[in-house]
């Protein structure tokens, strides 16, 4: 029988790293989604990273999380570019289901520096597509964003209205689903993407100047410095914690009536900024931290809430982690990190 296996493109970084870390679960049959691969042969577990944004300590801190659990890090990693199409066809076959990651994930770099974020984004993406289609892989599920949808008034957002980028990044990422499409119907490769809606949790880099917001306002609050705010505060977004990501990917890789579409990934709930550092501040026990607001960022739209009643429709998806919960877990997991860094 032929061993299936599983590529993760961008596996180092933030949502990838979650991606392995429960695939392995799933190789050990301990996940929380074991019903999803009842059906499916044991799979070989191959990552794609050239940690030009992931990071080699995320795959440790994976390695680290099972082990403490008892579970195996077995799995293939590869250092390269998805944008290297001899070794992306190096990596696949008939028996290949590709959840695709990789890419440069920021509005606010896309705006600085548009030609990396195409490389990366979008010649990336065809590069895989491509790779796919000659090798005869079975399914690419691919990563994209809420940020497609740009700044229409209409709340929430839904896969049939037409996408309206307000940066580079958006424009990469509506590309992107456009040749996934393309690659379905004229060449019939199996398709399905994913609009991520403002995803946070462990591993979220706060250092860069490109920082999502909650793993950025968490480590100002822990380090006393003042939480910096584009805007006015009462822009709001659908949070949506990583685990929930997780989900929808591995759902995504066998659902047999979502190939060729795409769906969004959210929880159906938004909150201001402001009320973001509000419940930052209840659950770290600080009150009336200080506030630093600055002009609003070039490309960052007003308000974001998704309609997901296709993904629970197609894919069976269904959000397990609320909001709060999800603050309360990647602040543990910020705040041991911090504590064990400033212990003499």
């Amino acid at each position: 029988m032929a061993r299936f296996r599983i590529l993760v493109t961008g596996g180092a970084g933030f949502i990838g790293s979650h991606l392995v870390e429960e695939l392995l679960r799933v190789k050990a049959g301990v996940s929380r989604y074991q019903d999803l691969f009842a059906s499916f042969p044991s799979f070989h577990l191959v990552v794609l990273d050239d940690f030009s944004t992931g990071r080699p300590e995320n795959l440790e801190d994976v390695r680290a999380t099972l082990h403490a659990e008892g579970v195996p890090a077995d799995f293939e990693l590869v250092e390269g570019r998805v944008q290297d199409l001899g070794l992306v066809e190096s990596l696949l076959d008939a028996h290949t289901y590709v959840l695709h990651q990789a890419a440069i994930p920021s509005v606010a770099r896309s705006v600085r520096d548009p030609l990396s974020t195409n490389e990366s984004n979008v010649t990336g993406t065809l590069v895989l597509l491509e790779a796919a289609r000659r090798r005869g892989a079975r399914r690419v599920v691919y990563a994209s964003s809420s940020s497609v949808y740009g700044d229409t008034p209409t709340l929430p957002k839904e896969e049939s209205m037409p996408p309206s980028p307000l940066s580079p990044y958006a424009i990469s990422k509506v590309t992107g689903e456009y040749y996934a499409r393309v690659y379905h119907s004229l060449f019939g490769l199996e398709t399905v993407g994913l609009r991520y809606f403002n995803i946070f949790g462990p591993r979220q880099d706060p250092t860069s100047q490109y920082s999502a917001v909650i793993p950025r306002f968490i480590s100002q609050i822990l380090e006393g410095r003042p939480v910096t705010i584009y805007g006015d505060g009462l822009q709001s977004r659908d949070f949506t914690y990583v685990q929930n990501a997780v989900q929808a990917n591995l759902r995504a890789l066998f659902a047999p009536r979502a190939a060729g579409e795409v769906f969004n990934i959210s929880t159906g709930h938004r909150y201001t900024l402001l009320e973001l550092v509000d419940l930052l501040e209840q659950i770290l026990g600080v009150k009336d931290h200080p506030r630093a607001f600055l002009d609003p960022r070039p490309g960052d739209i007003r308000h974001s809430l998704g309609n997901i009643q296709k993904a629970r429709d197609l894919l069976g998806y269904e959000p397990q982690v609320g909001f709060r919960e999800g603050l309360e877990l990647t602040v543990a997991w910020f705040r041991e990190r911090y504590q064990a860094s400033h212990t003499p």
